[in-house]
């Protein structure tokens, strides 16, 4: 299936046409990007450090999770309004960008991970989980949101 038709549709779409043409309003949807992007990142952090008992001993994994959790998911959707928007404005370079591709399989896998495999996992008592899971787990998500991040940034180098 070939994507450029959309890319091209997308650049030229309202959302395309307002980005490209009013940069302010660009610039705030990169600001809210990236503040999103940093809550993202610190729920993953706070997260992950946890279930690893760097972060946070003396409250409970679980409590710490279900909390964050909600947070991680505000930010998720920031995130995707935000880069849509932004993406929209410049829809045929991000298309011919191997980075791109690459931040939008990293936070598909990462998307994934996250919903079937890290939350149902713990959504059960932590007490009951093999602390090698939950750390495993951890070093995991650490990996693939490290890679979002990562690639994502490599984005405005190319």
């Amino acid at each position: 299936m070939e994507l450029l038709p959309f890319f091209e549709w997308a650049e030229t779409s309202l959302l395309g046409s307002i980005g490209k043409t009013y940069g302010g309003v660009y610039a705030i949807g990169q600001s809210l990007h990236l503040m999103a992007l940093a809550l993202l990142g610190g729920t993953v952090l706070l997260t992950d450090l946890r279930l690893l008992n760097v972060v946070l001993r003396d409250v409970p994994s679980d409590q710490v999770i279900e909390n964050a959790h909600k947070w991680f998911k505000v930010a998720l959707i920031i995130i995707m309004a935000t880069g849509i928007f932004m993406a929209a404005a410049v829809a045929t370079r991000m298309y011919y960008n191997s980075f791109y591709w690459a931040k939008m399989t990293a936070l598909l896998a990462g998307i994934v991970f996250v919903f079937a495999i890290k939350r149902p996992l713990l959504k059960r008592p932590h007490k009951e989980i093999n602390p090698l899971v939950l750390k495993s787990v951890a070093m995991a998500s650490l990996v693939i949101w490290f890679s979002v991040a990562a690639t994502g940034r490599w984005i405005g180098f190319s």
